[in-house]
């Protein structure tokens, strides 16, 4: 007995040694809050100034782009499918808030979306595939704002009888731009919007957006730099939500909470080591949320924690245990060893 529990204690330590980030080199200063892994070899993110990037060969190399017309842009969100086809959307009031695809590595980039309402502000895109995308804005005259593609190309905006009352804003409610995972689908059908500030609520869609439920996880809120901002799926049933409050992130209380129900009931769980920007699972049980001061896993989904580093992070993506990238400041990109 002794010596079967001195082998688990030695497999959790080599665990926690083990898991690490290697920092990458790529040869830009861009600040970078939106990630995107399609496998093991193909990797995009994108930040400031325009700027995306894209490694197919696992990391040796790295192509830095500047998206022509955006140089002034930045772009908090992109969605990526293949080394060829991505999407980047970028962030700002009025003619900022734009979405960009590529369909040859980015080579060449189209202008799709140029929002034209001064009073939206758009914050992330989320696809269930390279044709069916779904972007948001923070809420215009109390609504949140959806778009939406189905062919890849045109973006509509689905009409108000779409939009169930629960779509309806909180006075002061709007949704995070931090890491592009604000929004997100799952499966075929699934959609979930999260937010911040005066609510921090959950909005989620069995039907592609055409109507909504809304929750509230017991999360930090009450201020423009509470709430939750990122939420990830391990499946149709068991979801976990991050936050905190950003102007204060070594501040670890009520900035995580689970679902087992798919979004409709959530519970408190603790042991994030500050707020946390963007969180993801590496497989059902394995979950990674990233923050300016370091970055906790889990491996019993989000029941324990384990900080594995104080580096400064704001997005995190994976595709499986071998393929796991953040992003960060500075053009910091790293991959977890």
């Amino acid at each position: 007995m002794k010596y079967t529990i001195l082998i688990i204690i030695l497999h959790v330590a080599v665990v926690s040694v083990s898991a690490q980030w290697i920092k990458q080199i790529v040869n830009t200063t861009a600040s970078f809050r939106g990630v995107s892994v399609v496998g093991d070899r193909t990797v995009w993110a994108s930040g400031t100034d325009g700027t995306v990037i894209r490694t197919t060969d696992s990391g040796k190399t790295w192509k830095v782009m500047r998206v022509p017309g955006a140089a002034d842009l930045d772009f908090r969100d992109i969605e990526a499918f293949s080394g060829n086809t991505a999407y980047v959307l970028s962030i700002g009031n009025g003619d900022k808030s734009r979405i960009f695809k590529t369909v040859n590595g980015g080579d060449t980039w189209t202008l799709q979306f140029m929002n034209r309402n001064e009073k939206a502000f758009f914050n992330a895109i989320a696809c269930w595939d390279q044709n069916n995308c779904v972007a948001m804005s923070d809420p215009v005259d109390g609504r949140f704002v959806l778009i939406s593609t189905t062919d890849g190309t045109n973006w509509t905006q689905p009409g108000s009888d779409r939009r169930s009352p629960p779509m309806v804003a909180l006075e002061g409610e709007a949704a995070f731009a931090a890491s592009g995972t604000c929004l997100i689908t799952h499966g075929k059908t699934d959609l979930y919007l999260v937010t911040g500030g005066s609510g921090a609520r959950v909005f989620s869609s069995k039907d592609r957006g055409s109507t909504w439920t809304a929750a509230e996880p017991p999360m930090l809120k009450g201020s423009p730099g509470r709430g939750i901002f990122s939420i990830a799926m391990a499946n149709k049933d068991f979801g976990i939500v991050v936050g905190g409050d950003y102007e204060k992130p070594e501040l670890a209380e009520r900035n995580v909470a689970v679902t087992v129900d798919g979004g409709f009931i959530w519970a408190a769980r603790s042991g994030l080591t500050g707020y946390r920007s963007a969180v993801r699972f590496i497989d059902e049980k394995t979950v990674i949320a990233v923050g300016p001061n370091g970055s906790d896993m889990s491996s019993d989904q989000g029941v324990s924690w384990r900080r594995i580093s104080s580096e400064n992070l704001n997005a995190v993506d994976a595709k499986g245990r071998t393929s796991v990238w953040a992003v960060g400041p500075q053009g910091l990109v790293v991959r977890l060893n």
